[in-house]
């Protein structure tokens, strides 16, 4: 169970403290390496007011303030999964911690005017806050109780890494680590064929973490399916906007027609054809668009409606799920995330974790992506972790893989 050799994925999740103290370092090094990005980037850290967005400064210290909220702050911490949220909490480092960071609390648009400490102060602040959690996990039993909030301050940072990464897409900054650069995909590989069978979809959690809305497993019933082996590349969506096919409603659902036109939307985010040749918006940068990659940076109205147009349907999660574990030496994934004909919804036996606001408040219907991206660290990389966002986002670095009808 906490064995060093573990794949970074289940490392993350089961790993002993040993490995989880390497992790959390790894974590926070790229946290700031991304950052100083940001920082060598933008002048004054200034970002434009709109939904994709925060403050740099804000989610620098958003991570480090979740770290020390669920961590030394939290009296209840060793009770795991079972711990009551709701226990007073020990004073923080920063008086005012929680009225600048309480994503919960802290409404959206305000964080352009909270009086955030400056960028060397959140970085003293950081370091304090992790070895203060170091210190703690020194110390901490080697159980999966004890090990909880550890393990979700590790995943949580590592969200918020992505979550930096694809925002410096949408700001045009450049992010020159070679890890979080899009791959090229090889030509499509033959489709993948499956029986109907019963699927236990979820995590079981009978040890390790798990987030609350993979619990509880339960069978449901999967149709035979053909599905493809990989995401759907450039190669095979231009076709369809060069069709024409943004311009034609058949395509298009109800919902996909009223994006289309709030959004003016005439190809893909980040794409523009100049002189005959497709161009992509790249740090900072037009260059030729490499067509080989992964459709990405795509809404779920587009996945459908190319889908529609190619004569094929979005996967459930059941079936991606199903062909991640039990095909995943065939089935390629982790290029981009896959929006699914799922809503994300709770499972049977749904009971929230101590962070009461991951999942509960967005049981609203919007669609379940899976997989990862080539933005997502590989230790998020899990093939029963469930992503959701709303269709019309198209910052997130999202695409799709289709299944015959």
């Amino acid at each position: 169970m906490h064995d060093a050799s573990l794949t970074p994925n289940l490392a993350a999740r089961s790993g002993g403290g040993a490995v989880l103290a390497a992790m959390l370092r790894a974590s926070r090094a790229d946290t700031l390496a991304t950052f100083d990005a940001y920082e060598a980037a933008l002048p004054g850290l200034a970002v434009p007011l709109c939904a994709e967005l925060n403050p740099p400064l804000w989610e620098l210290g958003h991570i480090g303030w979740f770290q020390e909220f669920w961590l030394a702050r939290f009296a209840g911490r060793a009770a795991g999964h079972l711990a009551d949220p709701d226990l007073p909490r020990r004073p923080g480092a920063r008086a005012n911690a929680d009225a600048l960071y309480h994503s919960s609390h802290v409404p959206h648009d305000s964080r352009w005017a909270l009086p955030l400490p400056d960028a060397a102060a959140t970085r003293a602040e950081l370091a304090s806050q992790l070895d203060a959690t170091l210190a703690l996990l020194a110390e901490a039993p080697d159980d999966d109780d004890a090990l909880y909030f550890f393990r979700l301050a590790l995943l949580h940072e590592d969200m918020h890494h992505e979550a930096a990464l694809y925002m410096a897409q949408g700001l045009g900054l450049p992010i020159a680590d070679p890890r979080w650069q899009a791959a090229p995909l090889p030509d499509p590989p033959p489709a993948l064929d499956f029986d109907a069978a019963t699927w236990p979809l979820g995590s079981a959690a009978t040890q390790g973490f798990a987030f609350d809305n993979e619990l509880q497993a339960h069978a449901v019933e999967v149709g035979a399916f053909t599905l493809d082996a990989q995401a759907v590349r450039w190669a095979e969506f231009l076709p369809f906007v060069e069709s024409g096919a943004y311009a034609e409603d058949r395509w298009w659902s109800d919902a996909g027609r009223r994006w289309r036109a709030q959004a003016q939307a005439a190809a893909p985010r980040y794409l523009r054809r100049e002189a005959g040749h497709w161009q992509h918006w790249r740090h900072g940068r037009w260059q030729a668009l490499d067509a080989r990659l992964a459709a990405c940076h795509l809404t779920h109205f587009e996945a459908e409606a190319w889908c529609r147009w190619a004569g094929r349907r979005l996967p459930t999660e059941a079936e991606w799920e199903r062909a991640a574990c039990t095909r995943g030496a065939e089935l390629r994934w982790g290029d981009v995330w896959e929006w699914t004909a799922s809503a994300f919804a709770p499972y049977p036996g749904f009971a929230p974790h101590p962070y009461r606001d991951y999942s509960a408040p967005w049981f609203d219907g919007r669609p379940v992506l899976r997989g990862a991206s080539f933005m997502t660290q590989p230790r998020m990389r899990h093939p029963r972790y469930r992503n959701y966002f709303l269709p019309q986002r198209n910052d997130v670095p999202a695409g799709f893989r289709s299944a015959a009808l």
